[in-house]
């Protein structure tokens, strides 16, 4: 009998595999980061379909088979697609995920990234949009110092994204955009 992990889950993105199925990638709270499969996406009427929708935050259920896992159950809890209203905040959250799709090849079990990726798409839908370039530069960088590739300071607590901190990130945009370029440098991307 294989085990279930019950968690919650943001989609990062979706693959078509063959006629009806899907291959999703999740950031879990739990888990980390996961590449699952999801029978029967693609049909008319699919239960799941709408819990498993890019940049959707659900409860799903996992089971871990002997070669990869699979997606037993969904319910969705956030919709961020919809949240995230301009065209501009969904490219920042498009960016981020491919950044961690691009930095993390097979499975993370870093349960520090999906508070990142929640509180980042948090900020994006809650703070004005002069402010959503310091949150991605902050979301990157909190990113590659959770994976190891930036050892530099980041100021605000982990998941913070404040309209103070956010300006003093703007002030050294440089500085940081350099940190960043090193980051994804060592990572050999």
């Amino acid at each position: 009998m294989r085990h279930k992990y019950e968690t919650r889950a943001i989609v990062l993105s979706r693959t078509p595999r063959g006629e009806a199925n899907i291959l999703v990638v999740l950031i879990t709270q739990d888990v980390g980061l996961v590449r699952a499969r999801a029978q029967g996406l693609r049909r008319s009427g699919a239960k799941l379909a709408h819990s498993l929708k890019t940049f959707s935050e659900s409860s799903v259920v996992l089971v871990r088979g002997r070669e990869s896992w699979r997606v037993a159950g969904a319910v969705l809890e956030e919709d961020w697609f919809a949240r995230l209203a301009s065209s501009e905040s969904r490219a920042r959250a498009g960016r981020i995920s491919s950044l961690l799709l691009r930095l993390v090849a097979g499975e993370a079990n870093d349960q520090k990234l999906f508070p990142i990726v929640r509180s980042f798409f948090n900020a994006l839908a809650a703070l004005p949009e002069a402010s959503h370039e310091s949150a991605e530069i902050l979301a990157v960088l909190r990113i590659l110092a959770a994976l190891g590739f930036d050892k530099g300071g980041i100021p605000g607590k982990a998941s913070a994204f404040t309209q103070p901190l956010l300006s003093e990130i703007l002030k050294n945009r440089t500085s940081y955009i350099a940190r960043i370029n090193n980051g994804i440098s060592a990572s050999g991307l």
